[in-house]
């Protein structure tokens, strides 16, 4: 009996049927923009359709260049364009599959001069000012859509997903944030609806009846001036009658100062947004956002108001997500943690997607684990992410494979990430390396430090050894208010009522998270890492919808503590963090009243606290401890002790410490076990 009957139940939708309740969200890759790359893109998806995935849409495909993401991006205008489309969706189908084609128009959103809007406005996320659509623009996009779903059609997709949310072209329209026009296209919402509406009967007309609709609707704007539930629900029903197959929930325009997506996110955060809309609408309706695990899946399934789950992310992150959920396998799924290291940090630097806990991911055909022809023995020192990667990798391949880990745990410097709030997801992927280790035999030793006698009979060493803090040369560092970051996070010492800081980086601003976060709310109904109705009161998000946008105003909580981040540099603090993750650490420390201080010389610590140089100026900074987020160091003596004398090789911050990079660590561990 599977665990997971209403997630792995088909569903019909009359014309034609879908294997289960498993949508592969669309996200961008990147290789969407490259005719060359289409074979990459055909067997990226191709796996996922292999690992059982119900629907699979693709990454935004531009109707055409005014729509563009960025200059060269993907679009379909043209017949020849089909041909490399068909590569994708010859491969889906080989592969048992199905496959939608998004259309999206970004509108003002784009990264290019050729941008159009309803009304001029300029994105204050991109750069340049769209040009005010004339009728005639409008017209011409509307045709633009068509004629994209049409080519779609001819080019094997079973359906395209019309992109209406996320503040892309259509949502323009349709909120008066964004929408000033006086004319048929604006003003009241029937004339703002107009243009998605258009599209969609167009589309319906053109495509016939067997061909499936999704369209992306923004159910929760979370802009000022964005839609009321009201207007949301009389689209939808208008929707259903135009043809429209299945509903898709939209989460929060990118211009949006609340966090949807992030590990801070509590898991299916959003599903109640999805569930408003049962009463209104009788199409399938696929809810979103932070869903990572099958047991999540399945009970927000389970609840019959809602049809279908979607995944992009997770699905990133284990192409076989499906497959394992079929096999009661769920402990082998390697999860995804919501970091957006390596995917969306990349798109929006124009850099190829992947994943940090599967660097595999849009690499399938660059990056390829075979069995190896010599099995040789090998041991990995060291249990931290690089150690763990290379060490499955190897023993995937048939090698044996022996991991020493000094302490009484795997996972290295993760064991201490979960423990930062919003961050235990951490804690799945080294339960992923467990099962892993179980399922391919590997003899990992806890507790055990590799000395050379243990190492002498292996064929090959891999040091992961990993990274310790770096503590800097200030006077009274070896003062009873200083803690290290590790020490902190062990709770091998406590800190006081008040704190500074020494260090902003990533480390710097998560231990300020894990000092300024209310202890007591652990735990509770008001844990905003778990709770929905915690996070949306925290965020100022109405649960009713009511306020234009779905936006109220809310006490945040303060921080229990009295905290100072310090920097050297004369910078913004937080600068290096995360392209798309580093704006909500930085609001959310704001809110908590954590004081900032950039250009500091740090001169001394003694029983007065922190004596600092700010703008010329000396200050005693009077607090109870001196945390210490400086930085690691590696530890790689073994290596230098083994590299002459065996076939030794280094990797993770035992090669090199840097800021903590686990998309690094594990991408080394990965390619190395393949190589070996």
């Amino acid at each position: 009996m599977n665990n997971y009957p209403h997630l792995l139940k088909p569903l019909d939708l009359g014309f034609t049927s879908i294997k289960n309740r498993v949508l592969m969200g669309s996200m961008h890759t990147g290789l969407e923009d490259r005719a060359k790359n289409y074979q990459k893109l055909a067997t990226y998806f191709a796996k996922r359709a292999e690992g059982q995935v119900g629907l699979i849409v693709t990454g935004g495909i531009a109707p055409n260049i005014r729509a563009w993401t960025a200059p060269m991006g993907g679009f379909l205008k043209y017949k020849f364009q089909t041909k490399r489309h068909k590569i994708v969706t010859n491969a889906v189908h080989q592969a048992d599959g199905k496959i939608c084609m998004q259309i999206l128009h970004t509108g003002r959103y784009g990264y290019h001069p050729f941008i159009l809007s309803p009304s001029g406005i300029k994105s204050p996320i991109t750069p340049f000012k769209p040009r005010l659509m004339t009728a005639k623009d409008v017209e011409k996009q509307i045709q633009s859509f068509v004629n994209t779903a049409q080519l779609a059609q001819s080019a094997g997709y079973d359906g395209v997903e019309i992109m209406g949310s996320e503040g892309y072209l259509i949502n323009q329209f349709l909120v008066k944030k964004t929408n000033k026009r006086k004319d048929q296209w604006g003003n009241d919402y029937e004339n703002r609806t107009r243009f998605a509406k258009e599209i969609v009967e167009r589309t319906r007309q053109a495509v016939g009846t067997d061909f499936i609709i999704i369209f992306r609707l923004s159910m929760l704007d979370l802009v000022s001036q964005g839609s009321t539930w009201d207007e949301v629900v009389t689209l939808a029903k208008e929707l259903e009658q135009l043809g429209v197959t299945i509903i898709n929930t939209g989460i929060g325009w990118h211009e949006a100062r609340i966090p949807t997506i992030a590990t801070c996110v509590p898991p299916g955060a959003f599903t109640w947004v999805t569930e408003k809309m049962r009463p209104h609408v009788s199409i399938p309706l696929v809810t979103t956002n932070r869903i990572n695990t099958p047991e999540i899946a399945e009970k927000i399934l389970a609840s019959n108001k809602i049809d279908m789950v979607s995944m992009a992310r997770p699905l990133l992150a284990d192409a076989d997500f499906v497959k394992k959920t079929i096999n009661n396998k769920s402990a082998e799924i390697n999860t995804c943690i919501g970091c957006n290291q390596a995917c969306l940090d990349h798109v929006f630097k124009n850099k190829r997607a992947t994943c940090l806990v599967n660097p595999l991911a849009c690499y399938e055909t660059d990056y390829i684990i075979k069995p190896t022809t010599e099995t040789k023995s090998c041991a990995v020192i060291g249990g931290g992410p690089a150690g763990m990667a290379c060490a499955k990798t190897l023993a995937e391949r048939g090698h044996k494979v022996t991991l020493f880990e000094a302490s009484d745990k795997l996972g290295g410097q993760f064991n201490l990430a979960a423990n930062i709030p919003g961050k235990d997801e951490f804690f799945h992927t080294i339960r992923y390396f467990k099962a892993q280790f179980a399922k391919y035999s590997v003899n990992v030793q806890l507790n055990t430090r590799a000395n050379e006698s243990d190492l002498s009979a292996f064929d090959e060493i891999i040091v992961a050894t990993g990274v310790k803090p770096r503590v800097p040369n200030i006077p009274g560092i070896d003062h009873d208010k200083v803690i290290i970051y590790n020490e902190l996070i062990k709770k091998e010492k406590l800190a006081g009522k008040s704190v500074a800081i020494i260090g902003a980086g990533g480390i710097g601003f998560d231990i300020a998270e894990f000092l300024s976060e209310d202890q007591s709310l652990h735990g509770t109904d008001k844990d905003v890492y778990a709770n929905p109705k915690a996070f949306c009161n925290e965020w100022g998000i109405d649960m009713n919808i009511q306020a234009e946008g779905g936006l109220i105003k809310t006490d945040h909580a303060q921080s229990p503590r009295e905290i100072y981040l310090l920097q050297r540099k004369t910078g913004k603090l937080g600068k290096g963090l995360g392209k798309t993750t580093g704006w909500i650490h930085r609001m959310a420390l704001k809110k908590r009243g954590v004081k900032n201080l950039a250009g500091c010389s740090y001169n001394k610590i003694d029983d007065q606290g922190l004596h600092i140089t700010r703008k010329e100026q000396d200050e005693i900074l009077d607090v109870d401890n001196v945390i210490i987020c400086a930085g690691q160091e590696s530890v790689n003596e073994l290596y230098e002790s083994f590299k002459d004398q065996h076939s030794c090789h280094l990797i993770g911050g035992a090669e090199y410490a840097g800021e903590l990079d686990a998309k690094r660590a594990i991408k080394q561990g990965v390619l190395l076990g393949a190589k070996l």
